[in-house]
């Protein structure tokens, strides 16, 4: 059974900054591409950025380049999401996912999704 397990988020102010994680347990995580997405309020689920397997190539939404920043920890099966410099218009529930295929945007395009966790910030 693959869980994704997210933690961290919170509520901080603007300028400010947090880092999310995601444990993975069942699958080989290696061989999985992990993505960051975020929902807002009356939003569509929305891709924020992906780490690739095999060398570990990152890809940013426009939005947050420069200011976010994925990493992967094989050996922990783990990925981390650092926020920088965040803003209101980041406040949403960031969710963790797993792609078998590299370069994936779409959220349909992952296989497996952690649980959520609510980032709020305020100005």
């Amino acid at each position: 059974q693959v869980q994704l397990v997210q933690s961290g988020g919170g509520s901080v102010q603007a300028e400010g900054s947090l880092r999310l994680s995601c444990t993975a347990s069942g699958l080989i995580f290696s061989m999985y591409a992990m993505g960051w997405f975020r929902q807002a309020p009356g939003k569509e689920r929305e891709f924020v950025g992906a780490v690739g397997w095999g060398g570990g190539s990152t890809t940013y939404a426009d939005s947050v380049k420069g200011r976010f920043a994925i990493s992967r920890d094989d050996a922990k099966e783990a990925v981390y999401l650092q926020m920088n410099k965040l803003k209101s218009v980041d406040t949403a529930v960031y969710y963790c996912a797993a792609a078998s295929r590299n370069d994936r945007r779409r959220p349909g395009d992952y296989n497996y999704w952690g649980q959520g966790t609510q980032v709020t910030v305020s100005s």
